[in-house]
């Protein structure tokens, strides 16, 4: 079994991964990397550190592309923004202009100088934001992108690009951690962990998700 490095944000997406390649590989071949990148609520760095801790990883690493605001505008950077998917954009404003483009290129760059070759990212394309970044068409590119740019083989895994948000919390409930995962994540827009605010874009899929999957798994009880 090969190292894997998973893009880990502290939020629900994330740590379903993170936790799956804890069950498959153990957390000594499992290692996270946290972007900070001027995003609106600190605490998710913070919580994701937390996390990996908790987990014990077999390393994490925090990098800072601070940067990041002084060329992009959206909502999921600056408070003042009201979080809106304004009429005839082709995105949220929530949306961050390649971000998972620049958190899998430094990831890789991090992870060759560790040896690891395999990458992990919970990205989704079955109920995500609108975000084109999210698509498996860009998660194929992207590594085609990457090996030919290093000179190296990498195999980026998305264990969540065809789920549902409803099979994502049954996934996380396989691997025993839904009510962890529940508790501990940070995906509201407002930065509140845990189930959130309850009304952004994010914790609206985030519970419906939940509904629908507690829902089932009542009917099959």
């Amino acid at each position: 079994m090969e190292p894997i490095l998973v893009v880990f944000s502290g939020g629900q997406d994330s740590t379903t991964c993170l936790m799956k390649a804890l069950a498959e590989r153990g957390p000594g071949l499992v290692h996270t990397v946290t972007f900070a990148y001027g995003q609106r609520h600190a605490l998710e760095v913070e919580l994701a550190e937390a996390i990996a801790k908790e987990q014990g990883v077999a390393s994490h690493k925090t990098i800072r592309v601070d940067w990041y605001r002084d060329i992009t505008r959206n909502a999921l950077m600056d408070k003042g923004t009201p979080i809106a998917w304004e009429p005839g954009a082709a995105t949220p404003n929530t949306f961050v202009e390649g971000r998972n483009a620049l958190f899998l290129l430094a990831a890789a760059i991090y992870a060759k100088g560790k040896g690891i070759r395999e990458l992990m990212i919970g990205v989704s394309e079955a109920d995500y934001s609108g975000y084109p970044d999210c698509r498996e068409a860009f998660v194929k590119s992207m590594n085609q992108t990457l090996n030919l740019a290093m000179g190296c083989t990498f195999v980026i895994h998305a264990p969540l690009q065809h789920l549902t948000k409803a099979q994502e919390w049954a996934l996380a409930d396989e691997l025993g951690c839904l009510d962890y995962i529940r508790a501990r994540t940070l995906t509201c827009y407002e930065g509140i962990p845990g189930d959130g605010c309850g009304k952004c874009p994010s914790c609206k899929l985030r519970a419906a998700g939940l509904e629908a999957y507690l829902r089932l798994k009542g009917a099959r009880a």
